[in-house]
């Protein structure tokens, strides 16, 4: 009867963590679709009459761009954590009296880091706007740099560091056994962790938000399909040199249609 009474705790407490992130990732894209403003049909029209007038860099805008990116990494990288959030969330349960942190430290660790990243983010459109290269539907109005950041991109693909990054992402567990830490601040640090390796795997693919365009929602669903791909479909580690080898491609087309 005991066992009967455990197992069906696990099982609400698995639906809990299931909830919780769908509802998480749900509002996320929701504000991206409907806040932020991206993927609105008359969107092209709107950013053709505002090209005359492009918003001021004040430091409310600053914030805003900010608030923007860290949504948007949120409904990005998420579900792509998921399955080591739930694995984090099934551990804790079973070793709750030896202090294992829960699935929320976790992710609290693992989503600082991509707020870390969209900082840097949000200071790089701020200078790529000051340069006079972000176009009115936020997306870089330069060819060249284009296709610098489709190459850039491309290579990283096949490199070691993103092939080492991407094999910890795709081993959840063995990355927990490894770096496996009890209490509220042992579950920030491993989160942190993991998300160090997530932005090595990712940090590339998410520039190329500013060659396809910040407010560009089936742009940002793409790249988001090709993160789950590489970090949870069991071929998708096989996934990088194609993807690699396709954005090679694109990035000389663009440069040669300048």
């Amino acid at each position: 009867m005991a066992e009967g009474w455990l197992a069906g705790a696990l099982r609400r407490d698995h639906a809990v963590v299931i909830a919780g992130l769908v509802l998480v990732i749900a509002i996320a894209w929701a504000y991206l679709l409907f806040g932020a403003g991206a993927g609105m049909p008359d969107m092209e029209g709107m950013a053709g009459r505002m090209s005359m007038t492009a918003p001021a860099w004040t430091l409310s805008y600053a914030l805003l761009q900010f608030l923007m990116w860290a949504i948007m990494m949120v409904a990005m990288m998420l579900p792509s954590a998921a399955p080591v959030i739930l694995l984090v969330a099934g551990l804790a349960r079973r070793g709750a009296a030896a202090g294992a942190p829960s699935a929320a430290w976790f992710a609290a660790g693992y989503l600082t880091v991509w707020i870390g990243f969209s900082l840097v983010a949000t200071t790089l459109e701020w200078g790529v706007h000051k340069a006079g290269l972000m176009s009115p539907q936020m997306a870089t109005g330069s060819a060249v740099l284009a296709g610098a950041v489709f190459i850039a991109a491309g290579i990283y693909q096949w490199t070691p560091l993103k092939a080492a990054c991407l094999r910890h992402c795709r081993s959840p567990l063995a990355f927990l056994l490894q770096h496996w830490r009890a209490g509220a601040a042992g579950g920030i640090v491993i989160g942190l962790r993991h998300g160090l390796y997530c932005l090595g795997c990712c940090a590339l693919l998410m520039a190329l938000l500013f060659v396809g365009g910040i407010m560009n929602l089936l742009w940002i669903a793409g790249l988001a399909l090709l993160v789950l791909i590489e970090k949870v479909l069991p071929w998708g580690g096989r996934t990088c040199r194609l993807t690699g080898a396709a954005l090679l491609a694109w990035g000389a087309a663009t440069l040669a249609g300048w």
